[in-house]
């Protein structure tokens, strides 16, 4: 994983872990700073607000609110000036039980620069503009059809979402009593005709999309080329090529990936896709490949991992715990620490609490940096991504070796 990767994970992770947060009021703060703005404005800001709030009507919002904010501002006398690409500040009470107080403070510092700047107080940290900054990634447009149904998606990154699915109305070219088969060519044709137009509306929802690179069509015999010759569309949007596939709902969808690696071959999507299958095709063959923490950590600390594979997100950690009673001790893998405050049962009848804890991807992570090793995340938004994180738990190798 190279550094800008590395950044760019440990903000998702940020950025997913702020989600978590909910406020028993409006009593959450968020506060951006945009690069090379002054922090002692900002201070004043918040100095302002501070006075406003004890305007606050309930004693307890105001308490929080109030002390939020002197922690802000405490917090923002150790900043002379916002780093590089700013800062997003996120601070209060963060208590899950009503009642009690539990003021938190977090600050991020994104990998690329913040372009707004505010203040905000409301029941959920703000984090809008920070996801605005992971929608980096380029954006397809995929059409699948043939004469009888079509399917509009918008492929995201690593990311494919439907948009909408249409069948046609238009009349099947068969004879029917009482009609001249001109009149019923007719009506066919303007049937078919309202059936792109249907499908052009669909793909409106293309239009404005962030670093949007154009549409791929796909679907099985000729309606998909006549579709794109007549273009019942937007004027704005590009076909980038049409492919043959067998169907045209989801996995009519993935055909079209399958399809398009000579147009969008650096595509995410079409990269995971890839390797995804390097990997299980190393497998069945009883190849260079491994998984699971044991075997990932094993080839990492010995040298043999030439290719890490990670699922994004992914939390492991190895907790230890000892009992408040008897002193026993033990040591589990969770991907989520039991409750501290509530404890784990042992058998004397006390409750085991935590004494320690170790975030066992990232310290893989850091190794595998230590030695060169690419690292690569795996996304859980496509179906290899879903079946890498299922059955191979999160976690792969590539090997140099066997042992």
């Amino acid at each position: 994983m190279s550094a800008e990767s590395k950044a760019l994970y440990d903000f998702k992770k940020q950025v997913e872990a702020l989600k978590k947060f909910q406020g028993h009021g409006t009593e959450l703060i968020s506060v951006y700073i945009s690069p090379g703005y002054p922090v002692s404005e900002i201070t004043a800001k918040l100095r302002d607000e501070f006075g406003q709030a004890s305007n606050i009507k309930s004693a307890t919002t105001r308490k929080n609110v109030q002390g939020a904010l002197e922690r802000i501002m405490h917090f923002l006398k150790g900043v002379h000036k916002p780093p590089e690409n700013g800062i997003a500040v996120f601070c209060g009470n963060l208590s899950e039980t009503e009642g009690r107080v539990d003021i938190q403070i977090y600050s991020v510092v994104p990998p690329m620069p913040l372009t707004t700047q505010f203040y905000r107080c409301e029941s959920q940290f703000v984090l809008e503009p920070l996801e605005e900054l992971l929608e980096h990634t380029d954006t397809y447009g995929l059409v699948a059809l043939d004469g009888k149904e079509a399917t509009v998606a918008i492929l995201k990154g690593k990311q494919l979402k439907v948009v909408k699915k249409l069948e046609s109305t238009a009349h099947q070219k068969v004879h029917k009593g009482g009609q001249s088969a001109a009149r019923y060519d007719r009506l066919h044709v303007e049937g078919v005709e309202f059936y792109y137009s249907r499908i052009g509306e669909a793909m409106d929802a293309f239009v404005g999309l962030k670093n949007f690179k154009g549409v791929i069509v796909g679907g099985p015999g000729p309606a998909k080329e006549d579709f794109a010759k007549q273009k019942p569309f937007n004027y704005q949007l590009k076909i980038l090529g049409v492919v043959d596939t067998g169907y045209t709902d989801e996995y009519g969808l993935r055909e079209i990936l399958e399809k398009s690696g000579d147009i969008i071959a650096e595509q995410e999507a079409i990269v995971e896709k890839r390797l995804f299958d390097e990997f299980t095709a190393e497998l069945a063959n009883n190849g260079l490949v491994a998984y699971g923490l044991e075997a990932c950590e094993k080839a990492v600390d010995s040298k043999q991992a030439s290719k890490l594979l990670i699922s994004e997100e992914m939390e492991l950690k190895r907790v230890k715990y000892r009992c408040n009673a008897c002193g026993k001790e033990m040591e589990r893998l969770e991907e989520r620490a039991a409750d501290d405050t509530v404890g784990v049962p042992c058998e004397c009848g006390g409750h085991y609490k935590i004494v320690e804890m170790q975030d066992v991807v990232n310290d893989l992570i850091g190794k595998a940096e230590e030695q060169g090793v690419p690292v690569i995340m795996i996304s859980k938004d496509t179906a290899e991504g879903r079946q890498f994180y299922g059955t191979f738990k999160g976690l792969g190798v590539f090997l140099r070796y066997k042992s």
